[in-house]
């Protein structure tokens, strides 16, 4: 039978640019379709690939970027909206740096780029249905990362009153999602409130259970917390509705650990890597995927601090396909079986 995970597939974030044919989606959907991708994850945030407010407003639109990248030899796996789903809940330690990643007259105005925030990632779950997916990736943002190691002594309740208020503030947009029939898949990752299993579930109750609240897997992020991220998909798959596939390599040795020292990615004990130079197990994670009948999309998420994005782009695609497994039907000792046969059997049983 054919296999579950489709693939292989690429989030264009990191490649997109100012010069061709990283400027448009039909060159861009191309250059991906020539490397071997069969799928492209588009990021809503960025303008030269896609309009998120006219594919929230038109269907015409949204059946012409899928004739654009059907042209090109691809489909869209899902919508990002990774930057936008950040600026749902900024703590204001980080006001400065995420400014950035809203519209320029909302600099300054955290209020106001709260509720832009929030329109978009609406917008998002329109886009996504006129578009004919069930499943788009995001971020949590967050609140309570800058008290995330124990010291100073947090206050009682602080942990429980910013997940109270995540999740009222995400409440809304999921139930927008629900009414389109459209998962959130968020990457969990460090930065944010929701990084790993706990807060997943903190995240998950304060929301009592929302259906639409799902997880896009990336073991990256847990190597370089050192969390066993075989034993995740044995607890969370079903809950994993995306699959970032992105490697990563931690080398921890006397003078630094999981927190880096504060180095650049180069010096970095746990750095991110192209596929294949790193120390995930990816055998292991399509293996498990497998086993628990992922039927949805693997997609290269490729940051590396060393190779060019160029060359981690060539080399993925094979890496992905030859990591697809065609789940069987058959057991392998079904040349020995000899039937059914209640008779038989409970003769076998010494009934």
């Amino acid at each position: 039978m054919a296999g579950l995970i489709k693939g292989p597939a690429i989030f264009l974030a990191q490649f997109a640019g100012d010069e061709a044919p990283f400027n448009t989606l039909p060159a861009i959907a191309k250059w991906a379709a020539d490397l071997g991708y069969k799928g492209i994850q588009i990021p809503t945030f960025d303008s030269r690939l896609f309009d998120l407010d006219k594919a929230a407003e038109s269907r015409t639109y949204c059946d012409e970027i899928k004739g654009v990248c059907a042209d090109a030899g691809v489909e869209i796996t899902e919508l990002s909206t990774h930057l936008q789903g950040q600026l749902v809940a900024v703590h204001p330690a980080y006001d400065l740096v995420f400014d950035a990643f809203a519209p320029e007259q909302l600099h300054g105005n955290p209020k106001g780029r709260q509720e832009w925030a929030v329109e978009q990632m609406k917008k998002a779950a329109v886009a996504s249905r006129f578009l004919g997916l069930d499943a788009s990736v995001s971020f949590t943002g967050s609140l309570a990362f800058p008290y995330l190691y124990p010291w100073p002594q947090r206050p009682e309740g602080l942990v429980e009153e910013a997940f109270s208020e995540l999740a009222k503030r995400w409440k809304p947009i999921l139930d927008v999602y629900d009414e389109q029939g459209v998962d959130v898949g968020y990457e969990i990752h460090p930065g944010e409130d929701v990084f790993d299993g706990v807060t997943f579930e903190m995240f998950l109750d304060a929301l009592r259970g929302h259906t639409r609240c799902q997880i896009n897997y990336d073991p990256s992020h847990f190597l370089l917390q050192q969390l066993d991220y075989l034993a995740f998909i044995d607890i969370y798959h079903e809950r994993i509705c995306a699959y970032h596939v992105k490697d990563a390599e931690f080398n921890p040795d006397g003078r630094q650990g999981v927190y880096s020292g504060y180095q650049g990615w180069v010096n970095r004990a746990g750095r991110f890597r192209s596929l294949g130079d790193g120390h995930v197990d990816f055998s292991g994670i399509f293996s498990k995927l497998a086993q628990y009948g992922y039927d949805s999309w693997a997609v290269l998420e490729w940051e590396c601090c060393l190779k060019s994005p160029q060359q981690g782009a060539a080399e993925g695609a094979p890496f992905i396909a030859n990591h697809l497994i065609e789940v069987t039907d058959k057991a392998f000792d079904d040349f020995s079986g000899s039937g059914t046969d209640l008779e038989h059997i409970r003769k076998m049983l010494g009934l």
